[in-house]
C-alpha cells in the first residue's frame, strides 16, 4: 500500500473511532508498527492528528468524544502541572466542585490529605478520594455515562442544584478569547454551566493545546470565569485580554 493511500486509511479510522492504536493499524494494514509510527510523526507535523504513547487520536467533530481511557493517559504531565497549581488554592475547610474531566481526576490524587468538602459528578472522582478519611464525599446521581464515567442529565442537574460551593474546578474541550469555553457533550456542558452558578470561584482548567479553539457548545463567556489555569504562561495578548477582563491567569 502506498503512503499516501495508507495515510488515508488511517484518517478515516481515526474519523470513524476518534482514536487508533498502533499494533492494531499495522496489522490490520500489514505493514510494520514503525511504519505506523513514522505515518503518525509526519501526520502529526501536517496537523492531522495527535500522537500518544502507542495511539494517536483527533479532536475535530462534534461528535468526536474521545474515550475515558484514552483521554486519561494523553498529556498526563500537563494535567499534573495543573492539578498541583490548583491544589495551592484549596485550603482547609473548602467545599469544592470537582467535575467529570481526567485533569480533575489528577487533582482528586492530590486531595486526599485535604479536609474538604468535594462534590462531583465523576465517578472515577468519587473512587479515588473514597480512600481518605479527611474529605467528606457528595456524589451527584443521574443517568450513568460510561464514555466518562460520570452522571449526566437532568437528575444530575437537580441533585448539583441543592448545594453551593467555595470553588469549582471545571474543564473543557476548547477556549477561546471571543467566544468562552466551549464544548462537544451537551451533558457535560450543562453540567459545569450549573456549577458556573453555584460557586463563589470557578477555575477552568485547560492545558495549553486547547487554547484559541471553538467547539459546539458554549458552556460560559470568560467573564464568568475568577481564573484560567493552564500547564504553562499564557502568551501576552492572552494574558492582556485577560487582565482587561478581570479574570486571572495562573
Amino acid at each position: 500500500m502506498l503512503a499516501i493511500a495508507r495515510r488515508n486509511a488511517i484518517l478515516e479510522l481515526l474519523r470513524e473511532h476518534q482514536s487508533v492504536n498502533v499494533t492494531e493499524l499495522a496489522t490490520s494494514l500489514g505493514v510494520a508498527t514503525e511504519t505506523i509510527r513514522r505515518d503518525f510523526k509526519e501526520m502529526e507535523a501536517a496537523g492531522q492528528l495527535i500522537r500518544t504513547h502507542g495511539g494517536a487520536y483527533i479532536t475535530e467533530g462534534v461528535q468526536n468524544d474521545i474515550s475515558v481511557s484514552m483521554r486519561s493517559v494523553i498529556r498526563q504531565q500537563e494535567k499534573k502541572a495543573i492539578a498541583q497549581k490548583c491544589a495551592r488554592l484549596i485550603h482547609t475547610g473548602d467545599s469544592i466542585f470537582l467535575d467529570a474531566s481526567t485533569t480533575d481526576w489528577v487533582l482528586a490524587q492530590e486531595l486526599l490529605e485535604r479536609h474538604i468538602t468535594v462534590l462531583t459528578n465523576s465517578l472515577k472522582v468519587a473512587e479515588i478520594l473514597s480512600a481518605s478519611s479527611s474529605v467528606q464525599l457528595i456524589l451527584a446521581g443521574g443517568s450513568y455515562v460510561p464514555r466518562s464515567m460520570s452522571f449526566s442529565g437532568e437528575q444530575t442537574v437537580e441533585d448539583l442544584s441543592r448545594y453551593f460551593v467555595d470553588k469549582a474546578f471545571i474543564s473543557c474541550r476548547t477556549v477561546h478569547m471571543e467566544y468562552g469555553a466551549t464544548d462537544s457533550n451537551e451533558g457535560d456542558a450543562l453540567t459545569r454551566r450549573t456549577m458556573l452558578r453555584r460557586s463563589h470561584s470557578t477555575y477552568l482548567l485547560v492545558d495549553h493545546s486547547k487554547l484559541d479553539g471553538i467547539s459546539f457548545l458554549n458552556i460560559c463567556p470568560l467573564e464568568s470565569l475568577t481564573a484560567i489555569i493552564c500547564d504553562q504562561p499564557l502568551s501576552p495578548p492572552w494574558q492582556s485580554h485577560l487582565k482587561e477582563i478581570g479574570v486571572q491567569s495562573i
